[in-house]
């Protein structure tokens, strides 16, 4: 009876630990990142080395400029403005970031994934058309979209890891502000990983994966990926 109160307590541990694994909690009142260039090269963590406490000023907590528009001069008519641990250091452990996106009428933010975080989304301005599409189903069903015609003051989630996108359907400008549950949450933009990959992937395997020819997957190996993500 103990040993199975013991096993059952490890296992309630375990899952408790894996559900925060996302970002690390912290154990102080802050870990300011330092630089990449400040680290010993042979030195690596979950997450970046902190900076001493004595050495840390207010700079490193603060963001300027988020009220600017990004360019939406892009194919993508869309531009996603990071503020991440790489933006401001003082995030390091504290598990949140944010980005501001703007869209040109009719601009994408195309399929992608953040593989570390949650993200909410409000919309500020405009009206886009949001959706998310779950991760692979049972035999024999599809996977599923959720999808919203968002307003500005409407907010809508999408769960981590899953493919997600968001699209200015209007004729006017949108600007949407997401927060996301890590302080690096990373993205996946779905088309340039899968045709932009350097070096690329072999077109048997993806001819195979998409079932087209051949020549279809060359098409698209062969033009510029557009990344509108930026620092």
């Amino acid at each position: 009876m103990a040993v199975g109160f013991h096993i059952t307590a490890a296992i309630l541990m375990l899952a408790f630990a894996i559900v925060y694994a996302s970002d690390p909690s912290p154990l102080q009142d802050f870990c300011v990142a330092i630089g990449d260039a400040d680290a010993e090269a042979n030195v690596f963590v979950n997450g970046k080395i902190c900076k001493d406490p004595k050495v840390v000023k207010p700079e490193d907590f603060f963001f300027q400029g988020l009220n600017k528009p990004g360019s939406l001069s892009n194919p993508l008519g869309s531009n996603v403005t990071q503020v991440n641990v790489n933006q401001i250091p003082g995030l390091n452990t504290l598990g949140i970031s944010l980005a501001r996106i703007d869209f040109a009428p009719y601009g994408l933010n195309p399929p992608h994934t953040h593989p570390r975080a949650t993200e909410i989304l409000v919309v500020l301005e405009g009206t886009l058309l949001v959706g998310f599409v779950t991760s692979n189903p049972a035999m024999n069903m599809k996977n599923r979209l959720f999808t919203k015609v968002l307003n500005p003051g409407d907010v809508f989630v999408f769960p981590q890891g899953l493919i997600h996108f968001q699209f200015n359907n209007g004729k006017t400008n949108a600007v949407a502000i997401a927060s996301l549950s890590s302080q690096n949450p990373g993205v996946i933009t779905i088309a340039n990983a899968v045709f932009g990959s350097d070096p690329p992937i072999s077109p048997a395997v993806l001819t195979k994966a998409f079932q087209v020819d051949n020549n279809v997957i060359k098409y698209l190996q062969s033009q510029f990926w557009w990344d509108n993500n930026y620092p």
